[in-house]
């Protein structure tokens, strides 16, 4: 059996000796929309045993991990109480190449397991919008990627996952098991039923480290949908980039970007030299000095006129992980763009035949002179069985809103003509509804609460958000 074990792969950035190290420091912790911030003790250390201890014995306040800072909002935050910093646990025990799957700790990253893996011919077959998010952030709020109409969600390839209890207890889950139903709360349960400690992840075979790519210009909302519909299934990758800012017959212009992995034979002969490569870097990192207000009209009209411009209409285009996929993931800290005040990301899916609800939602954005310039179209293939997973079939929508006077009323809005239509939000990017809405766009949440209730009957796993949604108390 062809099998490489991390000592003799990559090294995780936090190294495997230095997280065994426990410490403890009051910080001050916000999402990646950098709102609502709260202030907790943060223990990092990579000793499961201290980990564990921690969890037995947590305060009132209760305990919460948190991974890399990606959810936009405040699941991995705990204000007076603790949070558990899991980039501490970042091994990749094993990667086995034969049987393509790869057994790491819940702290590594997406983006160092993919440098480990890609060289093998083999790669993660759920990937979210950014490279920055650990596996067990990926389980907690089971993430999707412009691939789930063709592969799910990620816990779709989680072949099997060590949960901490709240008892201070380890168990293994698969998703076929006798545990299957905690298995399955934990995927979108937002940490909420344990620590994700370890996972085994199911890996796809490549053959290049590249995408093959058409792009196609829409040059209004309803051209764009039209040509979402056609031929979809024939790409593994689909998502549309769409302007919310221009206004009268090219409202909504935009373009789709859909692909595949490229083959050997589909790359220029310079790339066939090293098709494996992983091109991806980094090339700058967003200083913290812009003021409020930096994306307004003017520049968020610039801002799309340059996108729109710049995906010209092409067929059978090699692209890069970067290009096609995690663009944003060359710039650390882009979420400093938005100034001080800070952003939320609005992202919901509503049913194939509520378009009507699309078009309607944003005509409310743009009516509201509030401004977004990423908008991210997609189509969801069916959901799965864990009751607070996201995705479900039909169409999402995300919009990143800058935080100023009128947001909260604008997505309240939002909300009910969301609820109207069948509709939910994504609780990954959700910094701001309440508890109410979310129990009618969750319904299967009575059957989470039971599997939670029977094994953390004392709510240890509590976060600045399951206190907002009332998942503590209620």
């Amino acid at each position: 059996m062809a099998t490489t074990t991390a000592s003799t792969t990559a090294s995780s950035p936090t190294g495997t000796g230095a997280g065994d190290r426990a410490e403890r420091a009051r910080r001050r912790l916000t999402g990646w929309g950098r709102t609502a911030p709260t202030t907790a003790t943060v223990l990092r250390t990579g000793d499961v045993d201290v980990i564990a201890e921690a969890v037995r014995t947590a305060g009132p306040r209760g305990v919460i991990a948190r991974g890399l800072g990606r959810s936009y909002g405040d699941p991995a935050q705990n204000a007076g109480g603790l949070v558990v910093d899991m980039t501490g646990l970042s091994r990749i025990h094993r990667i086995d190449v034969d049987g393509a799957f790869a057994d790491v700790d819940a702290g590594v990253s997406l983006d160092t397991l993919l440098r480990a893996v890609v060289p093998h011919g083999l790669w993660v077959p759920v990937l979210p919008g950014t490279r920055q998010v650990t596996v067990g952030g990926a389980i907690g709020a089971d993430i999707h990627g412009g691939n789930h109409h063709t592969q799910g969600t990620f816990t779709r390839h989680v072949l099997s996952m060590d949960l901490l209890t709240a008892d201070g207890e380890v168990r293994t889950l698969t998703p076929d098991g006798p545990e299957r139903e905690l298995f399955l709360a934990t995927t979108g349960g937002m940490g909420l039923t344990g620590i994700v400690l370890r996972a085994r992840i199911r890996l796809d075979r490549v053959e290049t480290s590249y995408f093959i790519a058409d792009v196609e210009q829409a040059p209004d909302f309803d051209d764009m949908l039209s040509r979402l519909q056609q031929n979809d299934e024939n790409y593994t990758y689909s998502k549309t980039w769409f302007d919310s800012v221009t206004t009268g017959e090219h409202m909504g212009r935009g373009f789709l970007l859909r692909g595949s992995s490229a083959k050997l034979e589909d790359l220029p002969k310079k790339l066939r030299k090293d098709p494996l490569k992983f091109d991806a870097p980094q090339l700058a990192s967003f200083p913290d000095l812009f003021p409020p207000g930096m994306l307004n009209r003017l520049t968020a009209k610039a801002l799309n006129e340059f996108y729109y411009r710049k995906a010209k209409t092409q067929q059978g285009v090699v692209q890069n992980i970067t290009q096609f996929y995690h663009l944003l993931d060359l710039f650390a800290d882009w979420n400093r763009a938005y100034g001080p005040h800070g952003f939320l990301q609005y992202q919901f899916v509503v049913p194939f035949d509520r378009t009507d609800l699309l078009r309607r939602s944003m005509e409310t954005i743009v009516e509201s002179g509030h401004i977004s310039a990423l908008n991210v179209l997609k189509r969801f293939g069916p959901g799965n069985d864990a009751p607070l997973s996201f995705p479900q079939e039909g169409w999402t929508l995300a919009v990143d809103l800058p935080v100023r006077k009128g947001l909260a009323e604008l997505c309240d809005t939002l909300d009910e003509m969301v609820l109207e239509a069948g509709g939910r939000l994504y609780l990954a990017k959700d910094s701001r509804t309440t508890a109410d809405r979310f129990a009618r766009m969750y319904p299967d949440l009575p059957a989470w609460r039971k599997v939670r209730d029977a094994v953390d009957p004392e709510r240890k796993f509590a976060s600045d958000q399951s206190r907002r949604l009332d998942l503590v108390t209620g």
